[in-house]
């Protein structure tokens, strides 16, 4: 009978895993099987639903998760009608998860799922929040850790809240957390700075993060930016402010080479430069111009983009919800 299943039994409190899956077909039983043993360690204290939200995947990610969870009866699927993206995809398990707890960590194994584990006996101490703190990254090429490394540097700079370094997006949140969370439904998210956004008290675990066990990573190059630029302007105003200082600049930079020409003219007899100095100048300025309009450009785009009022998801299914 349905009231006799182990996520219905709330006589214990219940954990909700949230696993956004895209094009991981090779990594899902493996990540399965880790979990699976992760909730028979936790039986004692916890129920532990596992929901996957496939984000619109090419590979056989679905039908292996459809089969998964006709045999799996904790096991719960929402398949978007496309691919909406990984921090979309955090959310709609977020928005779906019934548990006490709530712990996000990708597909790919890179982060282990025994840490949940960890992470609930720390938020247990008081934390509403318990974040995976990065010692080391295996298997990620230079470019990528010196990128990493710069990215969270810029971040700190430029954003008005704490974000912490060299984390993800792994990590546990308590119920209080994803009902405050749910309120936040801005279409560019940043998942890992909307966190500490809300201002609930939260404590790092230390680990050293693994090898992908399989498949290529997600987030090329192009997305790596994208998903640094909305990091960015999500959470700072400070490029706007920064192309104010940029205008002043500019304007005091042109002001004294004028008067500095003028001085050349009148006073001596050194010929003030010409043409090639006037189309560089031309050619510069303009480069910062255009620059300055880009960047107040994206936050009109994302005023554009908050106004229409669209869901962030669309979902084609759900299984055992």
């Amino acid at each position: 009978m349905a009231d006799d299943h182990p996520s219905l039994i709330r006589d214990k409190k219940l954990l909700s895993i949230v696993i956004p899956v895209f094009n991981e077909e090779e990594s899902i039983n493996e990540l399965l099987r880790r979990l699976l043993v992760l909730s028979d360690k936790l039986s004692s204290d916890l129920n532990v639903e596992l929901i996957f939200i496939d984000d619109g995947s090419k590979d056989r990610s679905l039908p292996l998760l459809r089969s998964i969870s006709e045999q799996v009866g904790n096991v719960k699927v929402i398949s978007f009608r496309r691919n909406f993206g990984h921090q979309i995809a955090i959310t709609a398990g977020i928005d779906f998860a019934a548990g006490d707890y709530v712990a996000i960590i990708d597909a790919d194994l890179q982060d282990p799922p025994e840490l949940i584990e960890d992470m609930y006996r720390i938020a247990l101490t008081g934390f509403d929040v318990v974040y995976g703190k990065r010692r080391s990254r295996a298997g990620e090429t230079v470019l990528k850790k010196t990128s990493a490394a710069a990215f969270y540097r810029l971040l700190s700079y430029m954003c008005e809240i704490e974000i912490p370094a060299n984390t993800g997006d792994f990590r546990l949140i308590s119920r209080q957390v994803v009902e405050a969370f749910k309120l936040l439904r801005e279409q560019h998210r940043f998942v890992r700075g909307m966190l500490p956004w809300l201002g609930f008290r939260a404590a790092p675990l230390e680990y050293d993060r693994e090898k992908r066990y399989a498949g290529t990573t997600k987030y090329p190059l192009r997305k790596m930016l994208t998903f640094a630029t909305n990091a960015i302007l999500s959470f700072s105003k400070k490029p706007l402010t920064m192309a104010i200082r940029i205008g002043f600049l500019t304007i005091i930079v042109g002001v004294s080479l004028g008067v500095y020409m003028l001085y050349l003219k009148l006073f001596t007899n050194i010929p003030v430069p010409g043409l090639t100095a006037i189309l560089l100048s031309i050619i510069m300025f303009s480069g910062v111009q255009i620059l300055l309009i880009g960047v107040i450009g994206e936050y009109i785009a994302r005023i554009f983009e908050e106004v229409k009022g669209r869901p962030l998801y669309l979902i084609a299914e759900t299984i055992n919800i």
